[in-house]
């Protein structure tokens, strides 16, 4: 057996020497989701169009559901990952083409009369600040303004504007387009990978251009829609300078016939290939991510000084004292028992609602696994961008396998609570269907709403289907699995053994859910400078990739949740509460809370641009579905935590 393998690895790195030798000089980089395209001058390019988007509304629409002008061979839409539909993008194709390096003023086409309906649509598209988002070489249209006296990054332009002071409504037909390109030489050969993010070697790259900037300034013209409708697609058309006045723009109207044109100018640029996205996902604001982090890690040390003292100043001095103690001394002690020391039969007793705690904790697991393989891989650059919806697509794939770890863990606590293994295929069906049944209901509610407005936002009803096939045929089986590893693995013995009467816990001044919810301020306070840029990447159109400083702020969440369930759960024992486990679960996932009253303030002060009962009742249950998450994450960490320091505290006593 040895020899074969032997020969046969001899064989393989024979052929790798031989493949280099063929190949002496690669000059080879790896950007995930991108494809390095060189293009020659006169290549045609063609531009593509995502669904129209609105930070006041967040319903998004096809492109051509206002009259536009279509391609000549027909509208054709391009294949879309799981992460794309889901996020309502529908990319097709467009009639505006780019040939390299070939400067044009070229005219598209002249609408028909506007019905009274396209009328009213368009208008109702530009007051509600709807964008047009443009595609070329994969790269998102940009667009500069000015306000006070600072200039302002956009990606997309608007479908029409409202001057102040008019009644009228205005199109944006006319666009002048600026592509910077970076001249290629060849030097080798060069692994790219492709928009599928299949890798591959290229041989023998010519020389050329690369696309390396794509920036527009939309205008609206009024045109002489008899004269221009004579033209065909593509003729060329007089350039125009973007009109101040009114009189000269194109206004939305009934019956009003819009001419669309495009002009495009090249530019060379210094900016290499791999650079080209530096200005779409450059974040200002690095100093207020370091004070955030700075932030969590005051929290951090400060709850490290109360474990510390708990730890080594009260836990370890009480034990090393009565370890000392002979077996009179210590029999004494016990009748004199107080604090944590007279929950010793009680501790341990199994919690209400026991089955819902394992599944809650197991699905906390399973989210925290996914958050955290998800953001390593996009800090290091393997979720790019680029790469349009891969970064949701990679956390539903990675939340399905990882079922496995959720089964395991849910039924190793059940067993652990009921010292048995009896009823687990229960446990590990709820745990598969617990989270995401939650998510389905409240999306198939929202889908509803979006169904009902004819939004590219919603969900088809295949996909639906696609995924409950995902979720049945991956999740749960791989649930089920971790469920059986789980009944298979040695179990955790209790310290102490349990009483038959439980002890009465003696009556307090303040509930103690209070304490518990007050608990959630410190995790919050973690995080939350982290979550107005999440929220605002999601509901403003902005990048979000500073996944570094999230991955920073993530394993200081970690520690404060473990520090603060931690510290609750050692307090309520000192007072004799023995009913510690949903106690040390809530503790820490009572962050979500705040998360979810914190979005529910930048509702209110940072979008209220917001309009209509519809929008906010997408944010409000996408707001749900991402608390509920981040309940379960913190809440799972905190009771592990606390589960392990209570078996640790009660092993060490030996009280009978």
């Amino acid at each position: 057996m040895f020899p074969k393998m032997a020969s046969a690895r001899w064989i393989s790195a024979s052929l790798l020497v031989l493949l280099l030798s063929l190949h002496p000089i690669v000059d080879a980089f790896y950007l995930p989701g991108t494809f390095m395209h060189t293009y020659e001058p006169g290549e045609e390019i063609s531009a593509k169009v995502n669904s129209l988007t609105s930070i006041e509304t967040e319903l998004p629409f096809s492109y051509y559901s206002l009259p536009y002008c279509k391609p000549p061979e027909g509208v054709k839409k391009s294949a879309e990952n799981l992460g794309e539909v889901l996020m309502g993008d529908q990319i097709d194709n467009s009639p505006y083409r780019f040939r390299v390096n070939v400067n044009e003023s070229v005219y598209l086409c002249t609408t028909d009369p506007l019905t009274k309906e396209q009328a009213e649509l368009m208008k109702n598209r530009a007051r509600n600040l709807y964008q047009v988002n443009m595609i070329l070489d994969n790269l998102p249209v940009m667009r500069f303004t000015e306000q006070n006296g600072m200039t302002i990054q956009w990606t997309g332009y608007p479908v029409g504007y409202n001057p102040m002071g008019s009644s009228e409504d205005y199109v944006i037909n006319h666009l002048k387009f600026r592509v910077l390109v970076h001249p290629y030489q060849a030097q080798g050969d060069v692994v790219v990978t492709s928009e599928d993010g299949v890798a591959m070697v290229e041989s023998d790259r010519k020389s050329g251009f690369q696309v390396v900037g794509f920036e527009v300034v939309p205008c609206s013209v009024k045109r002489d829609p008899a004269a221009m409708a004579k033209l065909k697609m593509y003729e060329k058309v007089d350039s125009v300078s973007c009109p101040l006045e009114l009189e000269k723009s194109q206004v939305i109207r009934e019956k009003e016939r819009i001419t669309f044109t495009y002009e495009v100018e090249y530019v060379k640029s210094n900016i290499k290939w791999p650079s080209r996205w530096d200005a779409y996902l450059k974040m200002d604001g690095a100093k207020v991510h370091w004070f955030s982090i700075m932030n969590s890690m005051m929290v951090v040390f400060f709850l490290a000084g109360i474990v510390f003292v708990i730890f080594l100043r009260t836990v370890r001095r009480d034990l090393t004292r009565y370890e000392e103690m002979d077996k009179e001394a210590q029999a004494q002690m016990n009748e004199e028992l107080s604090g944590w020391k007279l929950v010793v039969g009680d501790v341990f007793r199994e919690p209400c609602c026991s089955k819902l705690l394992c599944v809650m904790v197991a699905d906390g697991i399973q989210i925290t696994g996914m958050a955290v393989v998800t953001i390593v891989f996009a800090a290091l650059g393997f979720l790019s961008p680029a790469s349009r919806g891969m970064l949701l697509t990679g956390m539903i794939i990675l939340y399905l396998f990882l079922g496995i770890i959720a089964g395991y863990v849910g039924v190793r606590i059940w067993r652990t609570i009921k010292q048995t293994s009896e009823g687990w295929k229960s446990v590990a069906w709820l745990t598969s269907c617990f989270f995401p049944g939650i998510v389905f209901i409240i999306l198939t509610v929202l889908n509803s709403i979006l169904w009902g407005k004819k939004s590219t936002g919603a969900i088809p009803i295949s996909l639906f289907f696609t995924l409950l096939a995902l979720w049945f045929c991956i999740s749960v089986p791989l649930t089920l699995i971790g469920g059986l590893l789980g009944t298979r693995a040695a179990s955790i013995e209790f310290p102490v053994r349990t009483n038959q009467i439980p002890r009465e816990i003696p009556e307090r001044k303040f509930p103690s859910w209070l304490l518990v919810l007050g608990a959630g301020t410190l995790p919050f306070g973690t995080l939350f400078i982290e979550l107005f840029f999440i929220l605002s990447s999601i509901w403003l159109g902005r990048f979000y990739y500073v996944f570094g400083f999230l991955f920073i702020v993530l394993f200081l969440l970690v520690i404060v949740c473990g520090e603060v369930s931690l510290v609750l759960t050692y307090m309520h024992l000192c007072v004799e509460d023995w009913k510690w486990w949903w106690k040390a679960f809530f503790a820490s996932g009572s962050v979500a809370f705040y998360v979810f009253l914190y979005s529910i303030n930048y509702l209110v002060f940072d979008l209220r641009s917001l309009s209509g009962p519809v929008s906010a009742t997408l944010y409000l249950g996408y707001s749900l579905i991402m608390a509920l998450a981040i309940m379960l994450s913190t809440g799972a960490i905190g009771f592990l935590l606390s589960f392990y320091f209570v078996h640790y505290l009660f092993s060490s006593v030996k009280i009978d």
